[in-house]
């Protein structure tokens, strides 16, 4: 009980205390409920709460605020949506305390501006290109506000100004904030668009002493100078060149003239053709009119170049031999001309026949006729030689058809080689000549080791007896050539044996037979 009686008489002598007070001075009452100490320059209202603060709403606080400082551009910017304070979003323009908090001392900063944090793209000069490294005191001056400063490329850059006011001051119309050097004119909306090197010209290139009228538009008003036909061309260059460069040309000489451009001919300069000093004399349109003295055939060919030759080059002949009645066939291809045509080409007819040319590479010396044909081809006297041996007097049969043409023909003259066997194998000849030289009629060509005669059907004399028992060699002891002869009577080979002394004849075969002289078979 003692408790609630004693909160009691302090809550009554409280509330006669504030009773009091309130009766004595209200300012004093409100100084008590202030958050601090004002800035120094509101110093001498801080005892007058009402001149900044509207109790009725906080939508007045901020007018109170524009009211006494005289903020009018301010209020403009937040209307018109420029400016600063116009970029700000709605709750913050509505409320000047969001950046501007007073009560928190005399030196305290209530213009919340820090130049390294201070975002100037939402104001109406967005900073770009040379703008973004530019100090700040560059353009906002220390004696003016940052409001007043200007917007415009003139205000600051006039002393830059190379024209000297000659082109006004909406230098944005020409330049960029990248660099005075970069300029940002839209050249095309003039009667003279840039296109190709004109793009990348100086503007001084064409407008000397910063003259930007009245600047003339034909070509050889600039480029007199690089006219390398000197004028004989006439002043139209446009008619030829284009903007992109000198060396580019758009004359269309295949439309507008009646020699169209071909091969080398496109990449050829005009004045290759057109000299200065004759271009009123009409060119000659034919090839030998021009290249007279590059005809390396010294006029042995005649005047019709375009015949052989095409425009891509003269080393690449377009004519085709194979119309004519001698088709050009393995190394006549790879043949010059004037190899086989040395005289007049439309009067001196050449002959068709190899000989003729190949007279002086005839290792047969003539001696197998003129037809060099029948054997060889136009791939090389020695490829593919074709001749057929079997229809000489010599077919060529067994080890003979892969004997190499030398092994025999020891010469070119190939008609002199002697046919015969011993000729060639008078080495391999194992008899000696003892049974001839008419190897054949025991060998065939196939090897020496087979060979076959039966001596009783292809001679006269009968082998049997004591015949069977002898060799070759005991009858056949001397050498002789061709076919072999031998005598058929006894007493050829058995003269010792006769022991009659030939009183009885030579015909030993009356009386003996061929088993043994013993033998007697007298036949009266």
């Amino acid at each position: 009980m003692l408790r609630i009686i004693t909160t009691c008489l302090r809550l009554a002598a409280l509330l006669k205390l504030v009773f009091v007070i309130t009766n004595v001075n209200a300012n004093t009452f409100e100084s008590l409920l202030m958050p601090g100490p004002v800035i120094k320059g509101h110093a001498k209202y801080e005892q007058k709460c009402d001149q900044c603060h509207d109790t009725s709403g906080k939508k007045q606080q901020g007018r109170l605020c524009v009211k006494c400082h005289a903020h009018e551009n301010i209020l403009d910017d937040i209307s018109n949506k420029t400016g600063f304070h116009g970029h700000l979003n709605a709750k913050v323009k509505s409320e000047c305390k969001h950046c501007h908090t007073d009560h928190e001392g005399r030196d305290a900063q209530v213009v919340l501006l820090n130049p390294l944090t201070f975002k100037h793209e939402n104001t109406d000069f967005p900073l770009e290109g040379i703008h973004k490294t530019t100090s700040c005191n560059a353009c906002h001056k220390d004696n003016k506000k940052h409001a007043e400063a200007p917007v415009d490329c003139y205000s600051c850059h006039k002393s830059a100004d190379v024209h000297k006011g000659k082109q006004g001051k909406k230098c944005g119309d020409c330049h960029k904030p990248s660099g005075w050097k970069q300029t940002g004119f839209d050249h095309d909306k003039t009667d003279f668009p840039l296109k190709g090197s004109h793009e990348d010209a100086r503007c001084t290139a064409c407008h000397t002493n910063q003259k930007y009228k009245d600047t003339p538009k034909q070509c050889i008003s600039c480029h007199q100078i690089d006219d390398i036909h000197r004028g004989s061309f006439g002043n139209k260059c446009e008619s030829c060149h284009s903007e992109k460069k000198w060396d580019v040309f758009n004359f269309d000489h295949n439309r507008k003239t009646d020699f169209p451009l071909s091969g080398k001919h496109k990449k050829a300069t005009c004045n290759s053709c057109h000299k200065p000093e004759d271009i009123k004399e009409k060119l000659p349109k034919t090839c030998h009119g021009c290249h007279k003295n590059d005809d390396s055939h010294k006029g042995q060919y005649g005047n019709k170049c375009k015949d052989c030759h095409s425009t891509s080059s003269w080393q690449k002949q377009k004519f085709d031999h194979n119309k004519t009645k001698f088709s050009l066939l393995g190394n006549h291809k790879h043949v010059a001309c004037n190899h086989c045509h040395k005289g007049d080409l439309y009067n001196d007819k050449l002959k068709t026949d190899c000989i003729t040319c190949h007279n002086k590479d005839d290792v047969h010396k003539g001696k197998q006729g003129r037809t060099c044909n029948d054997c060889h081809n136009e791939t090389g006297w020695n490829k593919n030689v074709l001749f057929d041996h079997d229809l000489a007097s010599f077919p060529l049969i067994g080890m003979h058809a892969i004997t190499a043409c030398e092994e025999c023909h020891l010469s070119s003259e190939y008609s002199r080689t002697d046919s015969d066997c011993n000729q060639c194998h008078a080495g391999d000849d194992v008899h000696e000549t003892r049974l001839g030289t008419d190897c054949e009629s025991c060998h065939n060509p196939n090897t020496w080791n087979v060979w076959l005669f039966d001596h009783d059907k292809s001679t006269d004399f009968t082998i049997d007896g004591a015949h069977d028992d002898l060799g070759c060699y005991d009858c056949h002891t001397s050498r002789s050539k061709g076919k072999l002869k031998a005598s058929s009577e006894c007493i050829s080979c058995h003269r010792r044996q006769d022991i009659h002394n030939r009183d009885f004849g030579r015909d030993c075969g009356r009386c003996h037979s061929t088993k043994s002289f013993r033998d007697i078979n007298i036949k009266y």
